[in-house]
């Protein structure tokens, strides 16, 4: 196996090095020069300091989408400035009509918005960077960036300021960072830097370089370079108190418990241990102002994956969540503090440190403890992560893991697989420098007591990324013994509704993914996409298990409109009796069957815009007929209200039954200004039995300081509306630079 990566990144190497553009040249092409000030800026969104008719200017700004052959049709001007304590960037993006946003909330992302961003990369390795977003009217965004990501979730937080100003013909940005927030070697004198525009109305990305189109446009291989006359500033010390108050009023009907009213306090701390160095502890968390989980209709026979939405827990989250390959990941953030069920479990304190070491070097360090919940054992929780970049877009990266639990040696003799959990594994990602080669191999190991075969998994795949062609080819291996306590396994957890069992059962897999995109260069198409994506399933002694093949073909128009229709078969052993309508459990034995869909959804730019599918095939030996649609109304930019309804008609033979299952989710977001938000769910799910209604109410007083006041509900579906449990939380959170 050794040789065979090997032999993959020798020939990616060689391939490689025949592109013609990457990361290197584009730093040859793409300068801009930081004039330092000695005046003070006022950070208003308004460019009468004298710094800003000095500094040096850059407008000429690529189209990255739809598409990266033409220049952009809007002009962007910015411009960059430095004292000692805050980077400066001034935007001036020159517009035509009003501009589009989809809320005033903070974290609320660039996609769907009219905004400017930054892109930095202080180390300038092209491995990580920061990213920093801000809307036409000022409503912030940052998150972390690193080389393997293709998304972001914006849940990284730090202080920095902006102000924007809106006029007829352009609107402006002035974004003031403190140098102590984004933590850079001293001695680095030119910094990776690209700018980006979202220009919605015309439904067009714009950065400085030209990113190609099958990049994301925050990119960290295709930064410019930011030109620093001296080194820049020592970012200074940076320590943040986060302390917070809470009081939760609570009534539980079905158990009968009277209301009880439990107050709470506890901390965050971040701490700079140095340039590129963080610690973060906390002392008794509380996540009660967190989202609730999106429900979701599962008609699979396994557990589904929820993201994790704690902001401890997300910041640098990479570095441990990064392992695996879907939907195997042996580090899950949602098994610390939160049983199988989703209900909580005291976190008592934590500590996390996360940083460069090194130029090349990033290392994550983490160490949790829950405590006693009822029947529930306190349990430790220790995650160690090693990031080495080698060549030059490539990382090897390793990591252990360890939970313990503190349970009685009686209780280790009646289950001793629950006494501890320790997963160790290595794993090398290869990427050429203009990121359209990949290459992986991994391996992984469980540690459990009395467990020495069967539990290991590894996983090799290659990539190729082009502008009109993409391809994914993984293979992986699973042991039926192999176990992560702090991670998410999909498959191996088969449920017997026969026998009211689950039995663990590893298995091998092939995932092929390929896709050929058409981009036309004018026209109300902006893109045609073909895409065939096949999933193959074997057991441990490599009989067929599973296979679903899926081709679908999508277009996307340029109003932001989009079109799909996708056609799936499936072919399945079934090796465990599985029921969908709580009747007689499906039998064992091979099925196979047919279904398909239809998608529209409309532009989502109107005040009124909505999407409908409809998909209707067989289902196992019976047929699914299924609708979703929804609709979205936007009084711009005060007023979001999203409803969306998912049915379900299953149908099976005698005697295995019939159901009709009915989700609905409706969510209405009030931006009375960027400080004041009211956010309602109201969520019905017959599957679960359950209607939750969720109410947040959040003040933010002064940057990353709040006050929120949480309402939430859970009823029966049946019988209709009868009481579960309610709760009502005030929290008090207050940011604290020393």
């Amino acid at each position: 196996m050794k040789f065979f990566l090997f032999a993959i990144a020798l020939f990616i190497q060689f391939y490689s090095s025949a592109q013609i553009r990457n990361g290197e040249t584009f730093q040859q092409d793409y300068q801009i020069k930081i004039s330092r000030t000695t005046d003070a800026v006022k950070i208003d969104g308004i460019f009468n300091e004298a710094i800003w008719s000095k500094a040096q200017m850059v407008s000429s700004f690529w189209q990255k989408y739809p598409d990266d052959k033409n220049k952009a049709t809007q002009r962007t001007e910015v411009r960059t400035a430095y004292d000692d304590q805050f980077l400066y960037i001034a935007y001036t993006a020159y517009d035509s009509g009003k501009v589009f946003i989809q809320s005033l909330k903070r974290d609320i992302g660039h996609d769907g918005n009219d905004c400017v961003a930054l892109i930095l990369d202080p180390v300038n390795a092209r491995n990580n960077g920061f990213f920093f977003v801000v809307n036409a009217y000022n409503a912030q965004s940052e998150d972390q960036l690193n080389s393997a990501g293709n998304d972001v979730s914006f849940s990284w937080d730090q202080t920095w300021y902006s102000e924007t100003k809106r006029y007829k013909d352009r609107w402006t940005a002035e974004i003031a960072i403190p140098f102590k927030s984004i933590r850079y070697p001293e001695d680095k004198k030119t910094w990776g830097i690209n700018f980006l525009r979202v220009d919605t109305k015309t439904n067009e990305y714009a950065t400085w370089t030209n990113v190609p189109v099958n990049f994301p446009s925050f990119d960290v291989g295709y930064t410019g370079a930011l030109i620093w006359d001296e080194p820049p500033p020592k970012p200074g010390n940076n320590t943040v108190l986060i302390p917070y108050i809470t009081t939760e009023l609570e009534k539980n009907t079905v158990t009968g418990t009277p209301i009880k009213a439990s107050p709470n306090a506890g901390f965050d701390a971040k701490i700079g241990l140095g340039s590129s160095l963080n610690l973060d502890l906390t002392v008794n968390p509380d996540f009660s102002q967190v989202e609730v989980d999106r429900q979701v209709t599962n008609l699979t026979r396994f557990n589904i994956f929820f993201p994790e939405r704690r902001t401890f827990f997300l910041e640098n989250a990479d570095l441990f969540s990064g392992y695996g390959i879907e939907p195997i990941r042996p580090f899950y953030s949602r098994r610390i503090g939160l049983d199988k069920d989703g209900n909580h479990i005291p976190i008592l304190f934590g500590a996390r440190i996360t940083g460069n070491i090194a130029k090349k070097t990033r290392i994550g360090f983490m160490n949790m403890q829950t405590g006693r919940q009822g029947n529930y054992s306190p349990e430790n929780y220790t995650a160690l992560s090693v990031d080495q970049r080698i060549l030059k877009r490539s990382v090897l990266k390793g990591y252990f893991l360890n939970r313990e639990n503190f349970i009685t040696e009686a209780e280790k003799k009646q289950d001793p697989l629950s006494a501890f959990s320790r997963n160790a594994g290595v794993e090398f990602s290869y990427s050429d420098l203009e990121g359209k080669w990949s290459g992986w191999g991994t391996y992984h190991h469980s540690f459990k007591p009395g467990i020495s075969k069967q539990n290991a998994y590894y996983n090799f795949g290659m990539g190729y990324n082009s502008r009109n062609f993409e391809l994914v080819q993984d293979f992986g291996s699973l042991g039926t013994n192999y176990y992560a306590d702090m991670g998410f396994i999909e498959r191996i957890e088969n449920y017997d509704a026969l026998k009211d069992t689950v039995i663990r059962l590893g298995f091998k897999q092939s995932y092929t993914n390929a896709e050929f995109k058409i981009i036309p260069t004018k026209g109300k198409v902006v893109g045609y996409r073909f895409e065939l994506e096949n999933f193959i399933v074997f057991n441990p002694d490599n009989n067929f298990n599973e296979r679903n093949t899926n081709i679908s073909f999508n277009t996307q128009f340029r109003n932001t409109a989009n079109f799909n229709i996708s056609v799936n078969n499936t072919q399945l052993a079934l090796l465990f009796p599985v029921s969908f309508t709580g009747s007689t459990p499906l039998p064992i034995g091979d099925y196979q069957y047919n279904d398909a869909s239809i998608r529209y959804r409309s532009d989502f730019r109107k005040k009124i815009s909505f999407f409908i599918r409809a998909g209707l095939g067989n289902f196992y030996n019976g047929t699914n007929k299924t609708i979703t649609t929804g609709f979205t109304i936007r009084q711009l930019p005060y007023t979001n209200l999203d409803l969306s309804i998912q049915y379900n008609k299953l149908e099976f033979p005698a005697p295995f039954g019939s159901t009709e299952l009915l989700l609905i989710s409706q969510r209405t977001e009030i931006n009375f200004s960027t400080k004041i938000f009211w956010t309602t769910f109201f969520q019905y799910n017959t599957q679960r039995n359950n209607i939750n209604i969720n109410s947040r109410l959040q003040y933010r007083f002064k940057p990353m300081s709040d006050l929120f006041l949480v309402y939430t509900d859970n009823y029966f579906t049946d019988p209709f509306f009868k009481s579960r449990n309610r709760a009502l939380v005030f929290k008090l959170n207050y940011w604290l630079n020393l």
